[in-house]
Protein backbone atom coordinates (compact mmCIF):
# COMPACT_ATOMS: atom_id res chain seq x y z
CA UNK A 1 0.00 0.00 0.00
CA UNK A 2 1.37 3.40 -1.01
CA UNK A 3 1.01 6.53 1.12
CA UNK A 4 0.74 10.05 -0.22
CA UNK A 5 3.51 12.44 0.72
CA UNK A 6 3.64 16.18 0.20
CA UNK A 7 5.87 17.24 -2.70
CA UNK A 8 9.51 17.66 -1.64
CA UNK A 9 9.27 15.27 1.30
CA UNK A 10 11.02 11.93 1.21
CA UNK A 11 9.62 9.20 3.40
CA UNK A 12 11.33 7.13 6.05
CA UNK A 13 10.12 3.58 6.59
CA UNK A 14 10.38 1.68 9.81
CA UNK A 15 8.37 0.24 12.63
CA UNK A 16 5.92 3.11 12.61
CA UNK A 17 5.20 3.17 8.91
CA UNK A 18 5.96 5.98 6.54
CA UNK A 19 6.96 9.28 8.14
CA UNK A 20 8.14 12.32 6.27
CA UNK A 21 11.79 13.29 6.77
CA UNK A 22 10.75 16.92 7.29
CA UNK A 23 8.40 15.91 10.12
CA UNK A 24 11.16 13.87 11.85
CA UNK A 25 13.50 16.87 11.76
CA UNK A 26 10.81 19.17 13.15
CA UNK A 27 10.03 16.88 16.07
CA UNK A 28 13.65 16.03 16.87
CA UNK A 29 14.95 19.59 16.83
CA UNK A 30 11.91 21.62 17.80
CA UNK A 31 12.60 22.05 21.51
CA UNK A 32 16.15 23.42 21.31
CA UNK A 33 15.70 27.15 20.89
CA UNK A 34 19.36 28.22 21.00
CA UNK A 35 22.02 25.52 20.66
CA UNK A 36 24.88 27.93 21.44
CA UNK A 37 23.21 28.80 24.73
CA UNK A 38 22.73 25.11 25.58
CA UNK A 39 26.36 24.30 24.80
CA UNK A 40 27.41 27.16 27.12
CA UNK A 41 25.26 25.65 29.89
CA UNK A 42 27.05 22.33 29.43
CA UNK A 43 30.42 24.14 29.66
CA UNK A 44 29.24 25.84 32.85
CA UNK A 45 28.26 22.50 34.39
CA UNK A 46 24.55 23.31 34.69
CA UNK A 47 22.52 20.31 35.80
CA UNK A 48 19.91 18.69 33.58
CA UNK A 49 17.27 19.59 36.18
CA UNK A 50 18.37 23.24 35.96
CA UNK A 51 18.09 23.10 32.15
CA UNK A 52 14.56 21.68 32.36
CA UNK A 53 13.50 24.50 34.70
CA UNK A 54 15.31 27.21 32.69
CA UNK A 55 13.66 26.14 29.42
CA UNK A 56 10.27 26.14 31.11
CA UNK A 57 10.90 29.63 32.59
CA UNK A 58 12.62 31.23 29.61
CA UNK A 59 10.83 29.67 26.65
CA UNK A 60 7.72 28.04 28.09
CA UNK A 61 8.97 24.75 26.63
CA UNK A 62 8.61 21.49 28.55
CA UNK A 63 11.72 19.32 28.34
CA UNK A 64 12.95 16.26 30.22
CA UNK A 65 16.21 15.27 31.84
CA UNK A 66 16.62 12.44 29.34
CA UNK A 67 16.25 14.91 26.45
CA UNK A 68 19.29 16.84 27.73
CA UNK A 69 21.26 13.61 28.19
CA UNK A 70 20.41 12.60 24.63
CA UNK A 71 21.47 16.04 23.37
CA UNK A 72 24.83 15.60 25.14
CA UNK A 73 25.35 12.15 23.65
CA UNK A 74 24.37 13.20 20.11
CA UNK A 75 26.76 16.17 20.20
CA UNK A 76 29.62 13.98 21.46
CA UNK A 77 29.99 15.95 24.69
CA UNK A 78 31.73 14.33 27.64
CA UNK A 79 29.63 12.32 30.06
CA UNK A 80 28.56 14.23 33.12
CA UNK A 81 29.11 11.33 35.47
CA UNK A 82 32.67 10.91 36.66
CA UNK A 83 33.22 7.34 37.75
CA UNK A 84 36.17 6.72 40.02
CA UNK A 85 36.80 3.03 40.75
CA UNK A 86 39.08 4.08 43.60
CA UNK A 87 36.26 5.96 45.37
CA UNK A 88 33.37 3.67 44.40
CA UNK A 89 34.81 0.16 44.11
CA UNK A 90 31.58 -1.67 44.94
CA UNK A 91 28.51 -2.55 42.91
CA UNK A 92 25.83 -0.47 44.65
CA UNK A 93 22.40 -1.95 45.28
CA UNK A 94 19.49 0.02 43.84
CA UNK A 95 18.11 0.96 47.26
CA UNK A 96 21.44 2.60 48.23
CA UNK A 97 22.21 4.47 44.99
CA UNK A 98 20.77 7.81 46.08
CA UNK A 99 21.83 7.86 49.73
CA UNK A 100 23.75 10.91 50.93
CA UNK A 101 27.17 9.17 51.22
CA UNK A 102 27.19 7.94 47.59
CA UNK A 103 26.03 11.35 46.36
CA UNK A 104 29.01 12.91 48.16
CA UNK A 105 31.38 10.28 46.72
CA UNK A 106 30.12 11.05 43.21
CA UNK A 107 30.66 14.78 43.75
CA UNK A 108 34.17 14.17 45.05
CA UNK A 109 34.82 11.95 42.01
CA UNK A 110 33.74 14.84 39.75
CA UNK A 111 36.14 17.20 41.52
CA UNK A 112 39.02 14.75 41.26
CA UNK A 113 38.30 14.38 37.55
CA UNK A 114 38.51 18.17 37.19
CA UNK A 115 34.82 18.51 36.34
CA UNK A 116 32.72 21.39 37.67
CA UNK A 117 30.16 21.04 40.43
CA UNK A 118 26.99 23.10 40.61
CA UNK A 119 27.24 26.30 42.62
CA UNK A 120 27.54 25.69 46.36
CA UNK A 121 28.34 21.98 46.03
CA UNK A 122 32.09 22.41 46.60
CA UNK A 123 31.37 23.76 50.08
CA UNK A 124 29.07 20.81 50.86
CA UNK A 125 31.72 18.28 49.81
CA UNK A 126 34.40 20.15 51.77
CA UNK A 127 32.22 20.09 54.90
CA UNK A 128 31.52 16.35 54.45
CA UNK A 129 35.22 15.54 54.04
CA UNK A 130 36.15 17.76 56.99
CA UNK A 131 33.61 15.97 59.20
CA UNK A 132 35.08 12.57 58.37
CA UNK A 133 38.61 13.86 58.98
CA UNK A 134 37.67 15.42 62.33
CA UNK A 135 36.02 12.19 63.49
CA UNK A 136 38.76 9.93 62.08
CA UNK A 137 36.28 7.98 59.95
CA UNK A 138 36.04 6.57 56.45
CA UNK A 139 33.03 5.40 54.50
CA UNK A 140 32.20 1.69 54.38
CA UNK A 141 29.62 0.03 52.14
CA UNK A 142 27.90 -3.27 52.84
CA UNK A 143 25.23 -4.31 50.31
CA UNK A 144 23.09 -5.80 53.08
CA UNK A 145 23.29 -2.87 55.51
CA UNK A 146 24.11 0.13 53.32
CA UNK A 147 26.49 2.94 54.22
CA UNK A 148 28.35 3.31 57.49
CA UNK A 149 31.06 5.61 58.81
CA UNK A 150 33.76 3.48 60.46
CA UNK A 151 37.00 4.35 62.27
CA UNK A 152 39.96 4.83 59.97
CA UNK A 153 42.55 2.04 60.20
CA UNK A 154 46.08 3.45 60.27
CA UNK A 155 48.12 2.27 57.33
CA UNK A 156 45.16 0.51 55.70
CA UNK A 157 42.50 3.12 54.87
CA UNK A 158 44.47 5.53 52.70
CA UNK A 159 41.56 7.46 51.18
CA UNK A 160 38.03 8.36 52.32
CA UNK A 161 36.60 4.84 51.97
CA UNK A 162 37.17 1.53 53.72
CA UNK A 163 39.11 -0.48 51.19
CA UNK A 164 37.13 -3.60 50.25
CA UNK A 165 38.84 -6.98 50.26
CA UNK A 166 38.37 -7.28 46.49
CA UNK A 167 37.48 -4.69 43.88
CA UNK A 168 34.18 -5.66 42.37
CA UNK A 169 32.61 -2.57 40.82
CA UNK A 170 31.28 -3.09 37.36
CA UNK A 171 31.05 -0.09 35.11
CA UNK A 172 28.94 0.38 32.02
CA UNK A 173 30.79 1.49 28.95
CA UNK A 174 30.33 5.11 27.99
CA UNK A 175 28.40 5.52 24.80
CA UNK A 176 28.91 8.52 22.61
Amino acid sequence: MSRAVCPGQETLGGLFGQVSERRVKQVAGSKIQNETEVLRWFDQGKTYAWMVEEYRRKYGVETTISMWGNFRRRRGLDRRVAWDDQLIPWPIKLEHRYDYPILMLRKEARRRAGLPLPEGEDAAVDAWLRGMQEHGTVLHYDPDNGWEYVKRRKGKDKDIIREPDARSATRRKATV
